[in-house]
Order: structure tokens, then C-alpha cells, then sequence
């Protein structure tokens, strides 16, 4: 039984992003807008930075990209703190809390990343997520995490991207 995903709000500050939910944002999970500072030259655009007030340690820094229609999902992290900002591109990304001693345990978080909105979101670990790139043009997504990967024993949990228990559909909704 999927269920019913609703807006959190409609207005929004500058450190929040468009959130929707199954009526509460999961706990642990953070978003806000990136600071992007706009002059004659270009753009310069803040994405993490040490004294914000979620950052908990560097383990390092890597991309990925996302061709148009694929959904990277399901996996989740045992350890590891991840903090997702969309370069080009953008994203839907899709959060589902199956952590049982969490107080939002079952909930469902869905939010929009990319060069048109952009912000950074925190996922911590346990909980389930992934993104599709819903964008015409190839999504390029800069990854934050507190810890170094391991390549002999990789703190990476999958789960199938459609048939699972996740109550989430990726299917495009119109209308």
C-alpha cells in the first residue's frame, strides 16, 4: 500500500527546500537552500561548509552523474552521513525511513534538486534513498560523505528500485 504523499508547507524561507511528505520530515534528514552568490562574472554557490550546524566530519568527496528517466535506488548506509547537491541538472529524490527505533519510522520524504533549485540535503544513516533524474540533460550530483569508502568491505545496503516494500512509485505523476 503506497502511501499518500503530501506538502509539508507552501512557503518556504531561503534555508528550506521543497519537502513533501507523508506529513513529517524523517528524522535525522535536513535541507536547506544553497547560498548562491550571483555578480557580473558568474555564480559562486556554497555547498557545505564546517560550521554548519549538521556537518559532523569529512570522509570525502566525490561525483556522480544521472542520464534523463534513471533512477539510482534503492540503498541505504550503516555508518556514513550523506549530503547530496545537484551541480547541473535536476533530481527527484525519494527518502524512506525503515529505521524501527526512529520516531518517524515508515515515513516518506520527497524533495527537488538542481541547478534551478538549488540546496543540499543530509541523509542520515539507515535511512533508504535515491533519486531520479527527471531533468532532459544528464544530472551531476556532488556527494558529501563523513566517511571514506571502503572498497574491501563497502558500507552500501541496496535494495530493487521498483520491486521492493518501499511505499514510493517513481512514475512520473502529470496533471
Amino acid at each position: 500500500m503506497t502511501k499518500e504523499i503530501v506538502p509539508l508547507k507552501t512557503v518556504f524561507t531561503d534555508e528550506e527546500l521543497i519537502v513533501r511528505s507523508s506529513g513529517k520530515l524523517i528524522d535525522g534528514v535536513a535541507a536547506r537552500r544553497a547560498k548562491v552568490l550571483p555578480d557580473e562574472r558568474g555564480r559562486l554557490g556554497e555547498i557545505m561548509r564546517v560550521d554548519d550546524p549538521w556537518f559532523e566530519k569529512f570522509g570525502q568527496v566525490y561525483f556522480t552523474t544521472t542520464y534523463p528517466g534513471v533512477v539510482k535506488a534503492w540503498h541505504y548506509h550503516k555508518k556514513q552521513t550523506d549530503h547530496f547537491y545537484v551541480v547541473k541538472g535536476t533530481l527527484k529524490v525519494a527518502l524512506y525511513d525503515e529505521r524501527k527505533d526512529s520516531p518517524t519510522y515508515g515515513t516518506v520524504n520527497e524533495l527537488y534538486l538542481g541547478e534551478h533549485c538549488p540546496g543540499l540535503v543530509r541523509i542520515p544513516p539507515g535511512v533508504q534513498h535515491g533519486w531520479m533524474c527527471i531533468s532532459e540533460t544528464e544530472a551531476y550530483i556532488v556527494n558529501v560523505v563523513s566517511e571514506t569508502y571502503n572498497y574491501a568491505d563497502p558500507d552500501e545496503f541496496r535494495t530493487h528500485p521498483h520491486d521492493n516494500h518501499i511505499p514510493y512509485d517513481w512514475t512520473r505523476k502529470n496533471g
